[in-house]
């Protein structure tokens, strides 16, 4: 196993053994209850496309559930999506399928309300594979101190920081957040 991996690995492991110690693990219901928030209404956003031809590799092909679609970001540092909602969400899950060898090493959720600015919610830490990769949005430090629970946000945005690709560039075939509305 490689070193980095194998530190990564033990940094996940440490930061559950500390969240459950603090007892900031969300309750099972928001767990057990978690559905997708992304609607027809959703409205989202990426940092580029691959030569501009969004016929081909557009964002609406992470949402389309079909294998053989993906978005595909142009070359170039920070690769970005952004969801915006049509009502606020608490987010517990991130599933998302990279193409292999254009996976993000890590990434960085992040989340506001309507006119607010985005803060961090959670790091999530990808395999580098084809395969569908579920992150559950336990360990975060901006969850309410009475409930436990992730903030309300209107807006996410899911930053793809150090590429596996040399050019920067991301690949995903799929794309979805669970999680509840808001009350």
């Amino acid at each position: 196993m490689d070193v980095t991996v194998a530190k990564r690995e033990e940094e996940k492991k440490t930061r559950v053994r500390f969240a459950l110690r603090q007892n900031v693990i969300p309750k099972k219901r928001t767990v057990d209850m978690a559905s997708s928030v992304i609607c027809r209404e959703t409205q989202s956003r990426v940092s580029s496309v691959l030569n501009r031809d969004v016929k081909q590799y557009g964002k609406k092909f992470m949402f389309d559930c079909n294998e053989e679609t993906c978005w595909n970001s142009d070359q170039g540092e920070s690769q970005w999506v952004s969801l915006e909602f049509p009502q606020s969400v608490r987010v517990s899950e991130v599933k998302v399928q990279f193409q292999g060898g254009f996976s993000a090493k890590t990434c960085r959720l992040e989340g506001c309300p309507k006119d607010g600015d985005f803060t961090a919610i959670s790091h999530l830490y990808p395999e580098d594979n084809n395969s569908l990769q579920i992150s559950f949005i336990l360990i975060t430090q901006h969850l309410s101190e009475e409930t436990k629970e992730a903030p309300a946000v209107d807006k996410v945005k899911i930053m793809f920081e150090n590429s596996a690709d040399f050019f920067g560039r991301i690949i995903v075939y799929s794309l979805d957040i669970l999680g509840e509305k808001a009350s």
